[in-house]
């Protein structure tokens, strides 16, 4: 025993003298200014540590630095209260420095594209910049905030109170503009609200495993209008040109929820499913969109339309003409796809018709994409007493309406008005209504009960889809 104790207390007492020693050696040569220097040249950005700089041995070798910031062309491009780095102790033996961990808190990130296309974090030589490889058994955010803005499009993204487990990055040394195939990654992030313009997304969540440039990030979870999504998201970036597969399931939501981003006024009230499986390719955000192909459907039953009876509307439809078709339409475009194809359209003022509300028993709204444009396969409502449809496809990589018709049908499907539209997303043109069933003019009058005496007569069968006439 007392052998073992001694032998046991030599090896701690070496182990103590090496800690020391490793711990001078950082001290020595860890400083604001090598770390600001080493940094500032790693990332090819200003990098400046405001606050003060402490090491510790406790629970292992660690650096803290606090208020840290990462600044390009003048504006920052990350912040982080404090960071905290974990140094592996084996190597300090050899005198070398190799970070294995690294913890940041209440950490800011700022991404910006500007109108010429280049990031806020780009340098102008960044093409052919060979990155240095790299392994971090661990990288952690606590509490941050993720910001996306792009001058070219408009759009705003902000994710806040954010957290991010990376349990291991491996990045091989290879070309900037290749980062996504020399990484490998595997993490967890949740954020507590994350905001598009003027979209509002709670409890984002997902896990993103990646390995020579292959990325799956599932399941995507998130509360949306009310509900809770799903879906998943593979991105192959292995190839010359990046592949993207995304499925995703928002089931029940409500539609009250989608169009409070709309209006402040109360348009529609009920449940609704969505489901989208979509494939695309590309560098950019306009090559995606040429692309993309797969299905989108929306799907609803039991709604509820607020400001006008549009049976008692459609009664009158022929004599008053009070207003579009295509207002009525706009509905298919309600849900995730609203936000896209509606752009042109007024949701306050769509439906202010003589008041009173409608009850749409089954909508239905079946899409299928092939090169960014969107066709319908199965696209119609039924309220008590009618049913209505719409035919035509939705050019997304053009911002366009193809040949858009919508028609008011009868227990055939056959079309008794129709109304197209067409013209752009941001500036559609409505053509006048064609009536192909009235009760103005005597002659008319003779063929419509001439046809009645005949039901099984011929007519064009404007929609076969899957929403039964009233009963």
């Amino acid at each position: 025993m007392p052998k073992s104790l001694k032998i046991a207390s030599g090896v701690v007492a070496l182990l103590v003298i090496v800690v020391v020693a490793a711990l001078l050696f950082v001290r020595a040569n860890v400083s604001k200014p090598v770390i600001e220097a080493a940094a500032s040249e790693a990332l090819g950005m200003e990098v400046r540590v405001g606050g003060r700089l402490a090491t510790g041995i406790f629970p292992t070798l660690h650096v803290t630095l606090q208020d840290v910031r990462i600044r390009n062309r003048g504006a920052d491009v990350a912040t982080t209260r404090e960071a905290q780095i974990w140094i592996d102790f084996l190597p300090l033996l050899h005198k070398e420095v190799r970070i294995g961990k690294i913890a940041l808190s209440h950490a800011r990130i700022s991404i910006e594209r500007n109108r010429d296309g280049k990031f806020n974090f780009e340098k102008p030589e960044a093409t052919g910049v060979t990155l240095p490889a790299l392994d971090l058994a661990s990288v952690s955010i606590s509490d941050g905030t993720l910001h996306y803005a792009n001058k070219q499009s408009g759009d705003i993204f902000e994710g806040r109170h954010c957290s991010l487990d990376v349990h291991r990055l491996l990045l091989s040394r290879g070309k900037g503009s290749d980062l996504m195939k020399h990484l490998s990654i595997t993490a967890d992030l949740a954020c507590g609200e994350y905001q598009k313009n003027d979209l509002t997304v709670s409890d984002l969540k997902f896990s993103a495993d990646g390995k020579n440039g292959v990325f799956h990030l599932k399941p995507v979870t998130m509360h949306l209008f009310g509900a809770q999504g799903s879906g998943t998201i593979e991105a192959d970036f292995s190839k010359a040109v990046p592949l993207y597969h995304v499925r995703y399931s928002l089931p029940q939501f409500h539609i009250e929820e989608f169009f409070k981003t709309q209006s402040p006024r109360k348009i529609a009230r009920g449940p609704m499913d969505f489901e989208a499986n979509l494939t695309m390719q590309g560098k950019t955000l306009n090559e995606m969109r040429q692309t993309m192909a797969g299905q989108i459907s929306l799907r609803g039953k039991g709604l509820t339309l607020e400001g006008t009876d549009l049976d008692r509307e459609f009664s009158q439809y022929a004599a008053s003409q009070k207003f579009n078709l295509v207002d009525v339409g706009a509905f298919f475009f309600a849900g995730p796809l609203g936000t896209v194809v509606t752009k042109g359209y007024d949701f306050a003022g769509i439906f202010q018709g003589s008041g009173g509300s409608s009850e749409i028993h089954t909508l239905v709204s079946d899409w299928s994409v092939e090169h960014g444009v969107a066709q319908a396969q199965d696209v119609a409502f039924a309220t008590n007493k009618n049913r209505m449809a719409l035919q035509g496809g939705l050019d997304f990589a053009n911002d366009r309406f193809v040949d858009v018709t919508t028609a008011l049908i009868d227990v055939k499907g056959c079309a008794k008005v129709r109304q197209k539209i067409h013209g752009t997303f941001e500036k559609p043109v409505v053509e006048q209504p064609s009536f192909l069933e009235s009760l103005a003019g005597p002659p008319l009058k003779l063929l419509k009960k001439g046809r009645d005496l005949f039901p099984g007569g011929a007519c064009e069968v404007f929609y076969a889809g899957s929403v039964a006439p009233p009963k």
